[in-house]
């Protein structure tokens, strides 16, 4: 197995996490619970192999949750991975994008 890669997550790809993990948690606390271990894992799996992942826009790589209408939108720099969003399908695309 290789070795995760270290990351960080954005300030406002933390807010986009707290959003939406609000708007489920209003429906269901299950939902809510199911959305945030999703996310982590998505960030385990991304920093294992970084460069597995679509490429997307702006020299960034895009992973589709598989649960949730959301895609995790990176930067994979030689140091580290920076996640500069978690973004709702439905929102304006590239709303993220001046936070590169």
């Amino acid at each position: 197995m290789s070795r995760a890669k270290r990351y960080r997550v954005d300030e406002q790809a933390w807010r986009d996490i707290v959003t939406a993990d609000d708007w489920y948690r209003s429906r269901s606390e299950q939902a809510s619970a199911a959305f945030l271990a999703e996310v982590y894992r998505a960030f385990e799996v991304i920093a294992r192999a970084p460069e597995r992942w679509l490429q997307y826009l702006h020299g960034t790589r895009r992973y589709l949750l598989q649960h949730f209408p959301f895609s995790i939108v990176c930067l994979d720099d030689p140091a580290e991975i920076t996640f500069v969003a978690v973004a709702h399908h439905r929102r304006k695309p590239g709303y993220w994008e001046k936070r590169i």
